[in-house]
């Protein structure tokens, strides 16, 4: 791409959004921030958009929101799916403006819009998808990442994010079109009254809640106190609604974090995997001692939680969540009589391998699959073709992701707050916290240490120098890491090793004697992650082994 003269047309022809405008008037055409801006066009990956704030192609902005649902109208026409599509959008900044935007292209397209008035969790986005019985959804957010970032999640009829070859689909539409003559758009309010733009009733959000309601394992949790942060996302709606139905009235919320505001001015990246998200739930926890701390991404698709331990808080990992609710559930459906024949778990290749040992416990079958949500929401689906929805127990994935329903098919922080209070207050009644719960299940399981690392690389020539690391560990392998022999080795993207039928994927696995690395370039973002998993007779003996790792790792990229 001509970066200069694209940046020209740019400034040209960008007159809908002032805001883009005065900021490219005040670049140096010739300098490195204009090719930034303008060397490529902001990929379509498996997951949508996803990206900077600001103008140019590289950028997201209204212009790459509506070329990119002008791809999404001509895939649904191809493909024949239904002409109507659902819209959802967090606190960002402009997601309440993309989402609209996103409206006019379709209705002008002739495609329906059911649109969310008000932000709402991306789980709400997923089942109004289904709810409408559209042909796709949308879903604007940027997940967890720091504020300066927006993004564009696409999700087929399933309610699930589109498929790897939808998106290739999408990406090729997108391609063929012009960001400023190629996109059609309505007149808002005209498309409102023509019945192309609908907003999407509260009895479509009470039914969402009903859903979640309905997996409820316990009855009640009226003894349980909770802090809770929605980091000022889109969680506070939902989550306190639910957590109330099921009896928990003592939420206090982190004033700070309560309000809608996608600048994030308490935290720098609004992750609740993240202690600097957390420090200020977990500081008025100290103050008020409650029972659990709760607290939900921007889309609310993801949950984070600590819990007393000695005489501060704990913060769980999401993999220790994840096996928590797995035993929780398992035990609560056996108790209860409601455990399916046959039931079935799902997790991730880079979660940890304690879900195996507990999934085997209870005679569960686990199924691991590629990196991303949509993944385990494709097991459901294959269970439900198969005419067996109700084997679907649990699945999870070590980014804080987790879902006990077939109501959704993403990740569910609605729902996972839900399960954790109940999981909370059951324990609460054996005089155990959740941080003793976790330490008898690694004393039964073995303690496994689990850590992720991320190697960034920004700019122009960050994807270039990404693929080079790639194929330099594909072509030269390493023969022991950290001074522990590679006794096993997997590459995804090839298919050299993989046992389960899974797509290919740019993943490489490296196995030792109870120790193992995966290296992923992350699809979303400009870096790469490097999972690392250790089994020792100690956590003190596991840390130090993953320590040992993540130096190791580290030289693959200096």
């Amino acid at each position: 791409m001509d970066t200069k003269a694209e940046y020209g047309r740019w400034l040209e022809r960008a007159v809908d959004d002032p805001d883009l405008i005065e900021e490219l008037r005040g670049l140096d055409p010739d300098g490195e921030e204009v090719s930034d801006r303008f060397y490529r066009d902001l990929a379509f990956g498996t997951g949508g958009l996803r990206g900077v704030l600001g103008a140019g192609t590289n950028r997201m902005n209204i212009y790459t929101v509506r070329r990119a649902t002008q791809g999404l109208c001509e895939w649904l026409a191809a493909s024949g799916g239904t002409r109507s599509v659902a819209i959802a959008h967090d606190s960002r900044i402009k997601s309440d403006l993309f989402a609209r935007e996103a409206a006019r292209v379709l209705a002008a397209n002739g495609i329906t819009a059911y649109l969310y008035p008000r932000l709402e969790p991306t789980p709400a986005l997923s089942w109004a998808v289904r709810y409408f019985g559209c042909g796709a959804g949308i879903c604007v957010t940027a997940s967890h990442n720091p504020a300066k970032y927006n993004g564009y999640k696409v999700y087929g009829p399933d309610g699930g994010q589109i498929t790897l070859e939808a998106a290739a689909r999408v990406q090729s539409a997108i391609d063929g079109t012009d960001p400023f003559d190629g996109v059609k758009t309505a007149d808002f309010d005209e498309g409102v009254a023509a019945g192309l733009i609908r907003y999407i009733s509260d009895k479509c959000l009470d039914d969402f809640l009903d859903a979640v309601q309905g997996l409820s394992l316990s009855g009640g949790a009226e003894d349980l106190s909770v802090v809770y942060t929605p980091l000022n996302g889109s969680g506070l709606e939902c989550v306190s609604k639910i957590l109330s139905r099921i009896g928990v009235k003592d939420v206090t919320v982190v004033p700070e974090q309560e309000e809608p505001d996608g600048h994030f001015p308490t935290c720098p990246y609004p992750n609740p995997e993240e202690r600097e998200a957390m420090r200020l739930g977990l500081a008025l926890s100290e103050k008020l001692r409650p029972d659990l701390l709760l607290g939900t991404d921007p889309d609310c698709d993801r949950m984070g939680a600590a819990v007393p331990e000695g005489d501060g808080y704990r913060l769980l990992t999401g993999n220790e969540m994840g096996v928590l609710l797995l035993d929780y559930i398992c035990r609560r459906r056996i108790e209860l009589g409601s455990m399916p024949e046959n039931p079935v778990a799902v997790t991730t290749i880079v979660s940890t391998d304690m879900a195996d040992s507990v999934a085997a416990e209870y005679g569960v079958e686990l199924r691991r699959v590629l990196t991303g949500f949509k993944f385990i929401g494709e097991q459901i689906g294959l269970l439900e073709a198969e005419g067996h929805g109700e084997r679907f127990l649990f699945g999870f994935e070590e980014s804080y992701g987790y879902l006990s329903g077939t109501h959704v098919r993403d990740k569910d922080a609605v729902n996972a707050s839900m399960l954790c209070c109940e999981m909370a207050a059951w324990y609460k009644k054996q005089g155990m916290t959740l941080a003793d719960a976790m330490r008898a299940l690694y004393e039964k399981h073995g303690y496994t240490c689990c850590g992720v690392k991320s190697f960034a690389f920004e700019g122009e020539g960050g994807m270039e120098r990404m693929a080079a690391v790639m194929d330099s560990l594909r072509d030269a392998p390493p023969a022991e890491i950290a001074g522990r022999a590679v006794t096993g080795r997997t590459d995804y993207g090839t298919g050299e090793g993989v046992i389960l039928p899974l797509p290919r994927s740019n993943v490489l696995e490296y196995r030792m004697d109870g120790a193992k690395v995966i290296i992923r370039p992350s699809g979303t973002e400009p870096k790469i992650k490097v999972y690392l998993s250790s089994r020792a007779g100690s956590m003190a003996a596991a840390e130090a082994s993953n320590a040992a790792l993540a130096e190791a790792a580290a030289g693959f990229f200096a």
